[in-house]
C-alpha cells in the first residue's frame, strides 16, 4: 500500500495521540509552526481557486485543522499547568502582544477572540447554511436544465453526465460546509474556555508550586496564556476567513485577488471623486492634512492610469476587431453575404444625408414607414424593407432609386426650394427654375421660401424635397409590385387569411394550387394595378375556376371580373366613363390569332397588322387627351387579356378594362374605335 493512502489515516491518529500523550516544548514548537502555516496555505488556495468545487476537499479539511487545533492547546494547556513552559513559540507570542502591560496584552487577546467568535465564525456559518438551502432547492431546476440542453442537441451524453455530477458535488460540498462550520464555532468557543482554565489553573498551581510573589504569577501564566491563545487563535483566524472566502465565493474565470482588483479598480471617475473627497477632507479644520492629501494624489494617480488603461484596451479592441472583420472577408464562405440583392434601395448623395438623419430633424425614415402602410392599404402589399444608404458617388443632391440591384429612376433636388407644378388650371406664370416632376414627369419648377405662399394662392401644387422622393419611391413600388411580390410574400398573406379563413385556404393551397400559382395571379394583378387586399375574394375565385384551367393568365381574368366593382371604382369612380372601343372586327382577328401551347397562350399577330393596331390606338388616344380625360380601352373579356399584351410594350401604362369588370351604375360613352 501507497504511503498516500494511509497518510491521512495515520495523521489523524496521530492528533488523537498528541491530545493522550505529553509533547516535549521543542515538539510543541515544531507542531504550533506547522499548524501556522498550514493555516496559511489553506487560506491562499481559498483566495486563488476560481470556484467552490475546485476546493472541494474544504470541509473534510476544515475537521482535521480543527482537530489538530485542539489537540495542540490540550498539549500546550498540559505544559503551562505541568512546567510553566510551554515552549518558544508560545512565549514569544505571549511577550510580543502584551510587550510588559499584562492589562492591554490580555484586552488585545480578547478582541483577536471577540472577532473570530462573533464576526467571522458566525458569518461563515450563516452563509454556509443558506447556501447549502438554496444550492439544494436550486438541484431540480438545474437538473431540467440539463435535460434540455441534451435534449436539444447542444451537449452530448458524456457532458451532461458530468455537469449532473458537478450539480451534486456542489450540493454536496454546501451541504458538508453547513455541518463543517459549526465545527469552527466550536473550536471559537473552546478556545475562550481554555484560556480562562490556563489563567485560573496556572495562578493556582503556580501558587502550590511557589514560584514567587502573586504579582509575578499573574504575569507569568497571563503572558502565557495570551501567547497559547494566540498561537491558536490566530491559524483559526485563517482558517474562519478561508471559510467565509470559500462559501462566498461565485464562479468565475479568474482568482479572487485577479477579480477584486479588475472590479475595485475599474472605472477612473469613482477614483477621481474619492480624490476630490480626499482633498476636501484635507483641508477641513481639525483633521490632519498629509495623510488625506497623500491619499488625494494616489487615488488621482490611479484614476489617471486606470483611464490609460482603458482608452490602450479600447484602442487595443478596435484593431483585433478590424483584424478578425479583415480575417472574415479573407475567408470564402463570406462571399455569400455579398449574394444577397436588396429588393428595394434608395441611394442619395451626401447632401441629401439630413434629410434622412433623425437627429438634424430628417423625416425621410418616417416617410418610408407611411409608404409602405399606404401601400398594404392601397395594394394590399407587404412592401419588403427599403434600404437607405448614402452613396458618394453621386452627385451631391442626387437620389437613385434601384429594384432588386437595378437603377430604376433617379431624381435631383434642390434645398431650401420648393416644387410647384400647375395642375392646370392656373392662369399667371410664376418665376422660377424650369424642371421636369420626376414621380409623373410633370413640368414643374423650382421656387425659393419667399414665391412659396404666392405660389399656393395662384393655384399651383407645391411639395417639399422629402415628399418629391416620398412620392417618386411610391411610385416606383407601385410600378415594381409585381416584381417584389415574392413566393414567401405570398405565404405571409395567405397564412394571415388562414386565420379568419381556414376551410378556404385548405380547401385551395396546397391541393389545387401552389403557392407559385398563386403567387403569378397576384403578380398579374399588381402589374396593372389591381389591389390584392381582397385576398379571401380573389382565393375565392381561385378555388372556383381551377377547375376549368390552369392557366394563371386566365385565372387572372376570372379574378378580374370578381373584383370588378373595386377596379371600375378606382379606374372610373362615378362618373360618366369616355373609353375607346375595339372594332368587333379586330377581337375576331386577335382571337383567330391566339396559339395554345401546354406552356400557356401567345398572340400570334402579323407585324404589319400588330403595327397598324398600334398607329389606330395612338390616333384614339390622342383625340382622348384632348378631351382631358384619361384613356381607358374597353373590350370584351375573352380579348382584354391579348390586347393588354399586345399594347404593353408600346404603351406600356394604358388601362384596358372588360365590360364585365365595369360597374353596371356607371355610364360609358365610346369616343373612338380601334380598327386595321
Amino acid at each position: 500500500m501507497k504511503f498516500s493512502d494511509i497518510s491521512v489515516a495515520v495523521l489523524i491518529v496521530a492528533i488523537v495521540i498528541i491530545i493522550i500523550i505529553p509533547v516535549p516544548p521543542f515538539v510543541l514548537d515544531i507542531l504550533l509552526s506547522i499548524n501556522i502555516s498550514l493555516s496559511v496555505v489553506i487560506l491562499l488556495n481559498t483566495v486563488y481557486a476560481k470556484e467552490a468545487l475546485q476546493f472541494s476537499i474544504f470541509p473534510s479539511l476544515l475537521l482535521i485543522t480543527t482537530l489538530y487545533r485542539l489537540a495542540l492547546n490540550i498539549s500546550s494547556t498540559r505544559l503551562i499547568l505541568a512546567k510553566g513552559n510551554p515552549g518558544s513559540v508560545v512565549k514569544a507570542f505571549g511577550e510580543f502582544v502584551i510587550q510588559g502591560n499584562v492589562v492591554v496584552g490580555l484586552i488585545v487577546f480578547l478582541i483577536i477572540t471577540i472577532v473570530q467568535f462573533l464576526v467571522i465564525t458566525k458569518g461563515s456559518e450563516r452563509v454556509s447554511e443558506v447556501a447549502a438551502r438554496f444550492t439544494l432547492d436550486a438541484m431540480p431546476g438545474k437538473q431540467m436544465a440539463i435535460d434540455a440542453d441534451l435534449n436539444s442537441g447542444l451537449i452530448n451524453e458524456a457532458e451532461a453526465k458530468e455537469r449532473r455530477k458537478n450539480v451534486q458535488r456542489e450540493a454536496d460540498f454546501y451541504g458538508a460546509m453547513d455541518g463543517a462550520s459549526k465545527f469552527v464555532k466550536g473550536d471559537a468557543i473552546a478556545g475562550i474556555i481554555i484560556t480562562f482554565i490556563n489563567i485560573i489553573g496556572g495562578f493556582v498551581m503556580g501558587m502550590i508550586r511557589q514560584e514567587g510573589e502573586i504579582q509575578d504569577i499573574i504575569n507569568k501564566y497571563i503572558n502565557l496564556t495570551v501567547g497559547d491563545g494566540l498561537v491558536s487563535q490566530i491559524p483559526a483566524l485563517l482558517i474562519s476567513t478561508a471559510t467565509g472566502i470559500i462559501v462566498t465565493r461565485a464562479a468565475s474565470d479568474s482568482n479572487l485577488s485577479v477579480d477584486l482588483v479588475k472590479q475595485i479598480f475599474q472605472n477612473y471617475t469613482v477614483m477621481y471623486i474619492a480624490a476630490g473627497i480626499a482633498a476636501l477632507l484635507a483641508v477641513v479644520p481639525g483633521l490632519p492634512f498629509l495623510p488625506f492629501a497623500i491619499l488625494a494624489v494616489v487615488l488621482v494617480l490611479a484614476g489617471y492610469n486606470i483611464r490609460k488603461q482603458i482608452q490602450r484596451a479600447e484602442i487595443k479592441e478596435e484593431i483585433q476587431v478590424e483584424e478578425r472583420a479583415a480575417e472574415e472577408i479573407r475567408k470564402p464562405e463570406n462571399v455569400i453575404s455579398l449574394l444577397h440583392v436588396d429588393p428595394i434601395e434608395l441611394e442619395f448623395g451626401y447632401g441629401i444625408i439630413p434629410l434622412a438623419d433623425v437627429n438634424q430633424g430628417g423625416d425621410l425614415l418616417d416617410r418610408v414607414v407611411m409608404i409602405r402602410r399606404q401601400l398594404a392599404l392601397e395594394l394590399g402589399i407587404v412592401v419588403p424593407i427599403i434600404r437607405l444608404r448614402d452613396n458618394i458617388q453621386l452627385s451631391p443632391n442626387e437620389y437613385v432609386i434601384k429594384i432588386k440591384g437595378v437603377e430604376v429612376a433617379q431624381g435631383e433636388l434642390m434645398f431650401d426650394h420648393y416644387l410647384a407644378m400647375n395642375p392646370g388650371t392656373v392662369e399667371e406664370e410664376i418665376e422660377g427654375i424650369r424642371t421636369v416632376e420626376p414621380a409623373f414627369g410633370l413640368p414643374a419648377i423650382w421656387i425659393d421660401e419667399k414665391q412659396r405662399e404666392r405660389a399656393e394662392i395662384l393655384g399651383y401644387t407645391v411639395v417639399d424635397p422629402p415628399s418629391i422622393i416620398a412620392t417618386h419611391l411610391t411610385e416606383i413600388i407601385k410600378k415594381f409590385a409585381h416584381e417584389l411580390l415574392s413566393r414567401q410574400d405570398v405565404q405571409t398573406l395567405i397564412d394571415n387569411v388562414k386565420q379568419s379563413h381556414p376551410a378556404l385556404v385548405e380547401e385551395l393551397i396546397p391541393k389545387q394550387m401552389s403557392i407559385g400559382e398563386v403567387q403569378k395571379v397576384l403578380a398579374n394583378l399588381l402589374k396593372e394595378g389591381v389591389s390584392i387586399r381582397d385576398l379571401v375574394t380573389i382565393l375565392e375565385t381561385l378555388a372556383d375556376y381551377i377547375g376549368v384551367t390552369r392557366d394563371t393568365d386566365i385565372l387572372t381574368e376570372y379574378v378580374r371580373q370578381a373584383l370588378g366593382r373595386a377596379i371600375s371604382s378606382r379606374v372610373i369612380g362615378k362618373n360618366k366613363a369616355s373609353v375607346i372601343t375595339l372594332d368587333p372586327k379586330l377581337e375576331q382577328t386577335i382571337m383567330q390569332s391566339v396559339q395554345n401551347t401546354e406552356h400557356g397562350t401567345y398572340l400570334g399577330l402579323d407585324p404589319a397588322v400588330t403595327q397598324k393596331i398600334i398607329n389606330s390606338l395612338h390616333k384614339q388616344i390622342q383625340k382622348v387627351l384632348a378631351l382631358g380625360q384619361q384613356p381607358i380601352v374597353l373590350a370584351s373579356p375573352i380579348v382584354r387579356l391579348y390586347f393588354k399584351k399586345l399594347t404593353e410594350q408600346s404603351i406600356p401604362g394604358l388601362t384596358v378594362l372588360s365590360y364585365n369588370e365595369i360597374d353596371s351604375s356607371v355610364e360609358v360613352q365610346s369616343v373612338g374605335m380601334v380598327s386595321i
